[in-house]
């Protein structure tokens, strides 16, 4: 029982840093549980998913797909209070504005959006809209499987740059940059072990293997190639990650994702 009630609690500090679903009262939260809780961030993404695949197909009943589409994706926004499309905002605001490492995480700090941000999240949510679209028009069950797999799978692959790379607090800390410039998003998971990073990636392959899409392999290969890009540009950025940045590699897994499954019905 004491092991269970370990679990349930990494699951719900998970879900509590994520959504904007309320934690259990008896749920305590400090940073050794959050680093540990990054297991479960998968896990979370199939919640959000089922809940906006939900709103898909019940609005279908008595709605034109279009429709049922935009009000999935205003359901995954509601339940996580625009977490993750924050983060990729300020990302593209700090790196497209800022010169050195110190004033790309300031302006990442800041609280308002720039036209770097602006523009990358409107595209970024019409781009996920016309994916979602086209994939509704081979299959309108598409949709539902697309939301729940993008949800969880894009959610591993930001969790497990915590596992390799460097939190950027951390790594600056000599330039003058304070833990509390370095991300908005506090508290922050800033370190997993193997443990936490095993489960994340099982909860990912077993949520792609149930799924039962022929195109397994193909989207793997893809996300892990992404991941690659993705540290990449972060180390050339800020050399690391801020949860800012966990949020834009969210955000941009999520529709290469889609891309990817679209592109294996074609």
């Amino acid at each position: 029982m004491d092991v269970l009630r370990r679990e349930l609690t990494l699951f719900f500090i998970a879900m509590g840093f994520f959504t904007r679903i309320p934690m259990p009262t008896w749920v305590k939260v400090d940073a050794d549980n959050l680093n540990k809780a990054s297991r479960y961030f998968g896990l979370v993404g199939v919640l959000v998913g089922a809940i906006s695949a939900l709103v898909y197909e019940v609005s279908m009943y008595a709605l034109p797909t279009s429709i049922s589409i935009i009000l999935a994706l205003i359901a995954g926004v509601a339940v996580t209070g625009s977490f993750h499309e924050d983060g990729l905002a300020d990302t593209a605001d700090g790196f497209g504005g800022g010169w050195t490492v110190a004033d790309k995480l300031k302006i990442m700090k800041d609280s308002r959006i720039g036209t770097y941000g602006t523009v990358t999240l409107l595209l970024s949510m019409i781009l996920k809209y016309m994916l979602l679209l086209e994939l509704a028009l081979y299959d309108p069950e598409n949709v539902i499987a697309a939301l729940i797999l993008g949800h969880c799978l894009s959610r591993v692959l930001a969790a497990s740059i915590i596992f390799t790379e460097t939190y950027v607090s951390d790594a600056y800390a000599s330039e003058g940059v304070s833990e509390e410039k370095s991300s908005k998003s506090k508290p922050l998971a800033e370190s997993q072990t193997a443990n936490e990073l095993a489960i994340l990636l099982v909860t990912g392959a077993l949520a792609l293997w149930l799924s039962g899409l022929g195109a397994a392999i193909l989207i793997a290969a893809g996300l892990f190639v992404l991941r690659w890009i993705l540290v990449a540009l972060f180390r050339r950025q800020i050399g690391g990650y801020t949860g800012d940045t966990l949020g834009a590699a969210q955000q941009v897994s999520e529709l290469v994702f889609y891309m990817l499954l679209l592109a294996s019905l074609a």
